[in-house]
């Protein structure tokens, strides 16, 4: 029998953290995080961080300068856009739509699924207006509108611009490889039907130290500055007012990118990154984890991560009363000791 490619077993994996009810610990997130420094150096490993992971969204920045390179000319909120998974609020599919008409498409041209948006108002509209399911409120529209931009810039193939070996697709795993520092174990196809690179938490680590270092290092690629500093002066574009991604980006000055299944990274100002990995593909730990493990080794303050973590966790009710919490595992607790 052929044996399956996998990522890191459960006893490769530590607890990054509890869900605590009253004083009973309820649940247990378990995974794997990595947080290097500007140069390169692992200032903390938990757990399996070189096996295979599949990057989901967190490639959405590469995803990004790779069709910047095939001249696409993103401005704005345009490229936070680009490599956003956003909410779907009427803004954000007001700057899709406006992407799409400056390659000459429309909506219809999206090949990412029709979705209903995450964003409440947005919602509320589609519901009301009877308008449905569209792909503009699918989180990856707006990289999906910018790999349809790079085709009309070049006189590619619209149709099928998911192909893995389109020209579009094949750049994208260029800037890919070049940034993590690896060459991807496997591929598949994501969510939203582009193809998704298998690669290391070192890797992603790796290429969100390079991003983040890009913003004030005029020496570096321009279009990975442009990305990098982008995000940052639309975080709302990347994910949404209030959210997880938007608020550390906001508060902290950290690009921030989710991925599904558990994945987050983070980029600091001078380069430090962390890239973690929940397990079981949970998503309700990671913030915490990661904006701690950048303040346990000195990235931000441990005050400035309280006052963001205050904004996005939610405490474990009991009724309408709170009753518990999210805590750190105990060895990332232990960083703080």
């Amino acid at each position: 029998m052929v044996s399956m490619a996998e990522t890191f077993r459960a006893d490769e994996a530590v607890e990054l953290a509890q869900y605590v009810r009253g004083e009973f610990v309820e649940s247990r997130h378990i995974g794997s995080a990595v947080v290097i420094g500007p140069d390169d150096e692992t200032l903390v490993q938990l757990g399996n961080t070189t096996a295979p992971v599949f990057a989901r969204s967190t490639v959405k920045p590469f995803q990004a300068i790779a069709a910047m390179e095939l001249r696409v000319p993103l401005r704005g909120p345009q490229v936070a856009l680009a490599a956003a998974s956003h909410s779907g609020s009427l803004e954000h599919q007001d700057v899709v739509r406006g992407m799409l008409a400056k390659a000459g498409l429309t909506p219809e041209d999206l090949r990412c699924p029709a979705a209903w948006p995450e964003d409440e108002a947005a919602k509320e509209e589609a519901l009301r207006s009877g308008l449905g399911q569209t792909r503009l409120a699918f989180n990856c529209s707006g990289k999906h509108a910018a790999f349809l931009w790079a085709c009309t810039e070049n006189d590619w193939d619209t149709e099928t611009y998911l192909d893995p070996e389109h020209p579009v697709q094949q750049r994208v795993a260029k800037v890919i490889e070049e940034y993590t520092q690896e060459k991807p174990s496997a591929w598949s196809v994501d969510g939203c039907g582009a193809p998704v690179p298998a690669v290391s938490l070192r890797g992603l680590a790796a290429a969100f130290s390079t991003l983040a270092q890009s913003r004030l290092d005029l020496s570096r690629n321009a279009r990975a500055m442009t990305v990098a500093t982008t995000m940052l002066d639309y975080p709302w574009a990347v994910q949404g007012h209030g959210l997880p991604n938007t608020v550390v980006m906001e508060d902290l000055g950290v690009i921030a990118k989710l991925g599904a299944e558990g994945l987050l990274v983070l980029g600091a100002e001078d380069g430090t990154a962390v890239a973690l990995k929940v397990l079981d593909g949970s998503q309700r730990a990671t913030t915490m984890v990661g904006v701690s493990l950048l303040a346990a080794v000195g990235a931000i303050s441990q005050e400035q991560a309280g006052g963001v973590l205050s904004k996005v966790m939610k405490p474990v009710m009991g009724g309408e009363r709170p009753v518990g919490s999210l805590r750190l595992g105990e060895p990332v607790a232990d960083l703080f000791r």
